[in-house]
């Protein structure tokens, strides 16, 4: 008996689940960096998260990572602003025991700059996983 809920300080997205891709852009971000002032306005959400995962709340931060070609690129700051978990249904209806699936919505509160992200995704990625190899 008993279930599995994952507690995370880390939200890691790929565009597909709501990394927002046009508005950080490492390219650009090189060459003009992203500022707060920018973003600070904006909530941004997050969809299919596989599994479920609480993530910490306001005010406390979770690190923003963008997960690009199989890799982690640490982008800064957030803080959660809401998060659901609901069960992730096969297209024929069934659903498998264990099998969640979490969304939510955040606000960006830190974005590192190019130096610093560079630096952060390299000390605190997962052996093998940093982007900046």
């Amino acid at each position: 008996m008993g279930s599995s809920l994952e507690v995370n300080d880390t939200l890691q997205l790929t565009v597909e689940q709501g990394f927002p891709g046009e508005v950080f852009n490492l390219e650009r971000h090189r060459q003009n960096p992203v500022t707060l002032k920018s973003v600070q306005d904006q909530v941004f959400s997050f969809q299919r998260k596989p599994g479920a995962r609480l993530f910490h709340l306001d005010p406390v931060r979770v690190f923003f990572v963008e997960k690009r070609e199989g890799k982690w690129l640490f982008w800064g700051n957030i803080v959660i602003q809401s998060q659901t978990i609901e069960k992730q249904f096969e297209a024929d209806g069934s659903w498998t025991k264990g099998n969640w699936m979490t969304s939510g919505s955040y606000r960006v509160s830190k974005i590192y700059d190019p130096e610093c992200q560079e630096m952060f995704t390299r000390y605190e990625s997962p052996p093998g996983k940093g982007y900046f190899a």
